[in-house]
């Protein structure tokens, strides 16, 4: 019988531990429809142009500065779509074949608020990269309670300097299965679940 001293155990531990977390870990661009949005931190490396390598924050207005181009608009499109873009740009007046190559280094904080007959309403964090439904958000915030009217449910959103409402029947995507009436959710939504009188 092989027996194992507690050293080598403690190092199989390790390196199976090792494996495990870098096996778990995702890409930094793991979501390639995420689209771009004001305060994110991208890093560009353009190949061969140590000189165009830019490390910069996306601005409130959905610009980036980067060198021999100036602005370039940037909000609401993929990292593939930017990419493709200063490619186009640096091939149009500078370089032949740039070859551009974009990290998400940090994402901005994206929060949607839920409010009303939940059982802990408050602010809830979008995770990085992916988008949540309005029934995510209400399980995120302990579900309904006894009181809600959950045929009347409603997003509040701010798009454009337009205020909307969009109402949706929760029983409909939980009795039913409707899962189309789910409405997904944008960073800085308000879900709000009024009362039920009867």
């Amino acid at each position: 019988m092989k027996i194992f001293t507690v050293p080598a155990i403690a190092a199989a531990l390790f390196a199976a531990l090792s494996f495990g977390l870098l096996y778990c870990a995702e890409p930094a661009n793991d979501n390639p429809e995420y689209k771009l949005q004001p305060t994110d931190v991208i890093n560009i490396t353009v190949h061969g142009q140590p000189d165009l390598t830019t490390k910069t924050r996306i601005t409130a207005d959905g610009y980036i500065t980067f060198p021999l181009l100036g602005k370039v608009k940037v909000q609401d499109i993929t990292v593939r779509e930017l990419e493709q873009k200063l490619k186009e740009l640096l091939e149009k007046d500078y370089l032949v074949n740039a070859q551009v190559v974009i990290f998400i280094e940090e994402y901005r904080s994206r929060q949607v608020s839920v409010i009303g007959e939940v059982n802990n309403p408050g602010k809830y964090d979008i995770p990085d990269e992916r988008e949540i439904t309005i029934m995510q958000a209400i399980a995120m915030a302990g579900g309904f309670t006894k009181h809600a009217d959950t045929t009347k449910t409603k997003v509040m959103r701010s798009e454009g300097g337009e205020k909307k409402n969009i109402v949706v029947n929760a029983k409909d995507i939980t009795e039913k299965g409707e899962k189309d009436k789910d409405v997904g959710l944008k960073a800085d939504d308000i879900v709000v679940v009024p009362e039920s009188f009867f």
